[in-house]
């Protein structure tokens, strides 16, 4: 979706609703395309990073997430803990 001119295969679509209702995938394609317009506007007037998220970063949990079999999805660990106590 990020390359001119957007084309999504129709195997991906596919694929993707199989696991997403149409809403959801509205607001999928909305953040992409979100994403997608602020970079190329950041980019054109050569706006560069400010500094604000160095050394940020997300935290992996410690266990890792399993395929729900009924579903193919990746599901939290049993007890739901995401992040090191």
């Amino acid at each position: 979706m990020t390359v001119t001119p957007v084309e999504v295969p129709a195997d991906l679509f596919a694929a993707l609703r199989a696991h997403f209702e149409d809403h959801q995938l509205v607001e999928l394609t909305s953040a992409i395309a979100w994403e997608n317009y602020r970079a190329r506007f950041d980019h054109a007037f050569g706006c560069q990073a400010e500094g604000f998220s160095k050394g940020a970063f997300c935290p992996l949990p410690d266990a890792i997430r399993q395929p729900d079999e009924s579903t193919g999805l990746n599901q939290a660990p049993p007890d739901n803990r995401m992040l090191p106590e």
